[in-house]
């Protein structure tokens, strides 16, 4: 086997730099004189922009999902909630972000739709449209139950434009829907899915269900809520309000309030600044009441109002009679045609109507079923 010399030692290396540093250059001339010329060396090609790739024209669902933003986008309006605070060195007061949400106007007066959830923790707001300039925000009403708000903007008229409104009851699983908000604050972001499901049931912020609830696969973040859902004609479906999530972030379930609850609520919060749910003049008699009686779905009443809708025609409470015995009272089971499980159903069937109007009451007593007709009055 060939042995390999050793390698030099760095003082030997030293010594060898030293050397060839004390050597005059034209020691070198015949080394240069041997290396090519530079121009015989490889030239790298001159930097130069790439030729783009044409493309054919868009197909027939980006020119939608392009259209529909297009269409909406001016309509929907970033939220930001401020918080009164005081200046800890000045003695101040000034205003603070507290939160932000979207919304979308509902017409040319102003009139900005939201969820309540949205501006329930400020004491003040301010809307930015889609042109970027914003304006102080008073609360027209609001409807906890529904999580649904009105507030209003002194905006012209020709920097308001409209939504245009669709139904929700002739929804079907499998639509294309699409949402623009406001997620983390990323101003009119557009997201699309499909309807997931209907009539499906979520919690409000006073705990009273909402019913009927869209499901949509449709990305939903913080910062969406309040905004607009909207069908592939670009009509609003549903106001985006929820979403269910182990991280807080979307996970591909979101709900929206149908449009058609909507279109009920709001233009009676503008008119009243809050929904007057017309009054029966019951109580309602305790869950276990009907458990403990074998009583028919629906709700027991447990006092009649003196004087109220319900008295007047005839309903009757469940009482105790002199001897102790139960005396048989009343059980609405259904509120013109709709049946009603328990309180909340009747409640949700109640406000759909107004003060004045008469309504048809199916009613259980002893065994026996009838109809009795009601004129509701105005709640306190």
């Amino acid at each position: 086997m060939k042995t390999l010399p050793p390698a030099p030692t760095a003082p030997a290396r030293r010594a060898v730099l030293q050397r060839l540093a004390a050597l005059p250059l034209r020691a070198f001339l015949p080394l240069a004189a041997a290396l090519p010329p530079r121009a015989a060396l490889a030239q790298p090609p001159a930097a130069q922009s790439r030729a783009v790739a044409p493309r054919g024209p868009l197909n027939a669902e980006e020119s939608n999902h392009i259209a529909v933003f297009k269409a909406a986008s001016p309509s929907v309006v970033h939220i930001t909630t401020l918080e009164v605070g005081r200046d800890v060195f000045t003695a101040d007061l000034t205003q603070l972000p507290r939160g932000t949400g979207s919304g979308f106007v509902w017409d040319e007066h102003g009139h900005i739709v939201t969820n309540f959830h949205v501006i329930q923790a400020g004491n003040a707001a301010r809307v930015t449209l889609a042109d970027q300039t914003s304006y102080a925000a008073d609360l027209v009403g609001a409807f906890p139950d529904r999580d649904l708000a009105v507030l209003r903007i002194d905006a012209p008229a020709s920097r308001l434009p409209p939504i245009p409104l669709g139904r929700s009851r002739d929804l079907q699983v499998g639509q294309q829907v699409y949402a623009i908000g406001n997620p983390f604050g990323l101003d009119r972001t557009l997201t699309r899915g499909i309807v997931s499901a209907l009539d499906r049931e979520i919690e409000s912020v006073t705990r009273r269900r909402i019913r009927g609830a869209i499901q949509t696969d449709a990305a939903i973040n913080p910062g969406n809520s309040g905004g607009p859902l909207l069908d592939s004609a670009g009509r609003l479906i549903g106001v985006n309000t929820a979403i269910f999530s182990t991280s807080g972030a979307n996970a591909g379930i979101g709900f929206a309030i149908p449009v058609d609850e909507v279109n009920r609520i709001v233009p009676r919060l503008i008119r009243d600044g809050r929904l007057l749910r017309p009054a029966l003049g019951i109580t309602a008699a305790p869950e276990g009441l009907a458990q403990a009686l074998q009583l028919p779905g629906g709700v027991p009443i447990a006092r009649v109002v003196p004087g109220g809708p319900a008295h007047k025609a005839g309903l009757r409470a469940f009482a105790r009679g002199g001897d102790g015995r139960l005396v048989q009272g009343d059980v609405i089971t259904a509120v013109v045609g709709e049946p009603v499980a328990d309180f909340d159903d009747l409640l949700d069937q109640l406000e759909r109507y107004q003060a004045g109007e008469r309504i048809t009451l199916t009613l259980w007593r002893a065994g026996r079923s009838r109809l009795q007709a009601v004129e509701l009055a105005a709640s306190d």
